[in-house]
């Protein structure tokens, strides 16, 4: 694999997907190989089925390896927040006399406030918000003078269990793993540094799994990770029309909450198969399954009192409700607040459901250029 390419296997709920790319000019991004393999998911922070999981990455790779005629040295892994614990925490320094704060004083400071957590391993630390001793609030320190530095910092970890579970996979292949937190890359690619200053929330909608934080400057206040999304709707319809999963997939794809209200009854074709079928109470159950989310998203944000959210917008992506007509004007409407959809600004991949893959490929370069010896060596070697 090329100095300038980076791998990335982005696990989701239902799909894993292994690309390999580099970054180009103006944000841009090249794309050498990609290839999407569908499996079970995950529960409860553990896989379904481990085995499964290991074919469908296995073929990942192998397909990215041939069209690429190179074999993987590297390979950046998104780590779920299903996976994923944060401790957001205060940590403050003071110095003998006014000095010049440059990036070894930012770094001693953030690697003061890390600790261990048990059953995890440590991935990364992101700021969120630094003090200086005349009360000046920055999003970066850096170049400022004063006899003291306060900062907040956001620590992510990953389960052991998921770090174990890779590493066999990939044992004896010789390709050194880096895990990444998919939440947090997705939030720093996707919503504008100016906004993220400001505070902001963002909610990631997957399958199976979705997952809601508050963010600050370049961290994360607050996460919590809730099993719910587009496949348990799924599922609702399935037990109430008594279809198959493929047929319950279908209706939910034709599924329009914008339709008024009342009987409407008409035949589909589901999968190569014809069902007579009520569109309203279609309607009505994939309200159901949103209102799920919903009740977990406004119970989380009741929950956190630290800083002012009510006048926030919801910055929304993933999978789980681009192409449902009609679902984030419901969930908006539940909630109270803006709700938004975004995604990647970038042709082809411009849509919510790429959203995870290219902001891993974005963190995982900005990764790999820091630890590039030119860069090392205009910087110091610092960590």
């Amino acid at each position: 694999m090329g100095r300038k390419s980076v791998a990335v296997l982005d696990i989701r709920s239902s799909e894993l997907t292994v690309i390999v790319g580099e970054k180009g000019v103006n944000n841009t991004f090249v794309f050498k190989a990609s290839k999407t393999e569908p499996y079970y998911g995950y529960e409860g922070g553990a896989f379904y089925d481990e085995g499964e999981l290991k074919e469908a990455v296995l073929r990942a790779v192998a397909a990215v390896e041939k069209a690429t005629s190179e074999s993987l040295r590297e390979l950046y892994i998104g780590v779920p927040g299903e996976f994923t614990a944060m401790i957001s925490k205060e940590v403050n320094a003071g110095f003998p006399k006014k000095r010049k704060i440059g990036e070894r004083e930012v770094d001693a400071l953030m690697e003061k406030g890390k600790t261990g957590l048990k059953g995890y391993r440590f991935m990364r630390a992101t700021s969120t918000i630094y003090v200086t001793a005349d009360n000046r609030r920055v999003i970066d320190p850096v170049g400022l003078f004063s006899t003291s530095l306060d900062g907040a910092f956001s620590y992510f970890f990953c389960s052991e269990y998921f770090a174990k579970t890779m590493e066999e996979i990939f044992e004896g292949m010789k390709i050194e793993l880096r895990y990444l937190p998919t939440e947090l890359a997705m939030a720093n690619y996707l919503v504008p540094s100016e906004t993220r200053d400001e505070c902001a929330l963002f909610l990631d909608v997957g399958y199976l799994s979705s997952t809601v934080s508050v963010l600050l400057g370049n961290g994360v206040l607050a996460q919590e990770t809730f099993w719910v999304g587009k496949g348990q709707i799924i599922f609702l319809l399935l037990d109430r029309f008594g279809l198959g999963y493929e047929e319950a997939r279908d209706l939910l794809d034709r599924a329009n909450l914008y339709m008024k209200a009342g009987p409407n009854k008409t035949e589909m074709v589901l999968h190569g198969k014809t069902y007579e079928v009520d569109l309203s109470e279609v309607t009505e159950i994939v309200k159901e399954g949103l209102d799920l989310l919903c009740e977990k998203v406004s119970g989380f944000l009741e929950s956190y009192a630290e800083v002012e959210l009510d006048y926030k917008p919801l910055y929304v992506s993933g999978e789980g409700l681009a192409e449902m007509r009609g679902a984030i004007e419901h969930v908006s409407k539940r909630l109270g607040r803006v709700c938004e959809l975004i995604a990647p600004d970038l042709p082809y991949y411009n849509k919510p459901s790429m959203s995870s893959r290219i902001a891993l490929i974005d963190m995982a370069y900005e990764d790999h250029r820091k630890r590039g010896f030119i860069y090392r060596l205009l910087n110091g070697f610092g960590g």
